[in-house]
């Protein structure tokens, strides 16, 4: 194990325990993360002055990324049926989620994702790249290769000239734009790159690692998907429950 990777490990599948009804939680997670993204985007494009002097404005950009992971990670859930028992609750939910990053279609994304599991660091695995020696720069094109569409990148464009006709023109920029492309990268590094790269272990079926258990930083870092072992391990758990595993 190389020091880049040593903060990472994976572990011994636990014995299954049935988990707890989903009821409505998963629903009022979904609702208070997509409403805490609306309103501080709201609040940050049609009220809120930056000065760049201060350390304010990139502390707001960096708790909106924040909350663009969350709508990813919401989206996420609902590909594996965990936002709602209710499918259709459960999709709506998915793909407005995942429209409200960057138009991202989440009918398009369900089966990537899904033969990801399935396939996990093969060359049938979408979410990975050149073996197990790809460096971050050609792993993450390929992946936006494959999830970014000409439609997004066109929605994105008339949706970015409109706010600008009605919102300062660097607000847009700093809190609209900005935080979409930072979590995009957020995601891939602890969701995708950290967890897959390398070697992996003969009896690590799963092919993937886990950061040490730090809660808070898993939380802050990618909302508990750097404990990824235990996501493959157990991936109809949502987001707010995969710390429990570790």
């Amino acid at each position: 194990m190389t020091p880049a990777t040593q903060s990472l490990s994976y572990s011994v599948s636990p014995k299954r325990v049935k988990p707890a009804p989903l009821g409505s939680k998963g629903v009022v997670v979904a609702v208070v993360i997509m409403g805490a993204w609306a309103g501080l985007l709201t609040f940050l494009l049609a009220w809120y002055q930056p000065d760049w002097a201060t350390p304010w404005p990139y502390l707001l950009v960096l708790l909106q990324t924040h909350l663009y992971t969350g709508l990813f990670i919401t989206a996420h859930d609902a590909m594996h049926g965990v936002v709602s028992a209710n499918k259709n609750l459960n999709n709506f939910l998915g793909t407005l989620a995942a429209g409200l990053f960057a138009y991202n279609w989440f009918p398009r994304m369900l089966p990537k994702h899904h033969q990801h599991h399935r396939h996990v660091a093969t060359d049938d695995d979408p979410d990975f790249h050149d073996g197990h020696h790809a460096g971050f720069l050609p792993w993450f094109a390929r992946f936006a290769w494959n999830y970014v569409t000409v439609w997004q990148v066109l929605l994105m464009a008339a949706t970015y000239n409109v706010l600008k006709l009605y919102f300062p023109q660097g607000n847009v920029i700093a809190f609209w734009m900005v935080p979409a492309v930072l979590a995009t990268l957020q995601l891939f590094f602890f969701g995708t790159y950290l967890p897959h790269r390398g070697e992996h272990a003969p009896d690590n079926v799963h092919k993937s690692r886990s950061q040490l258990r730090h809660h808070v930083w898993a939380f802050v870092s990618c909302y508990f998907f750097g404990y990824h072992y235990e996501h493959h391990d157990q991936p109809y758990l949502p987001w707010w429950r995969l710390w429990q595993t570790k």
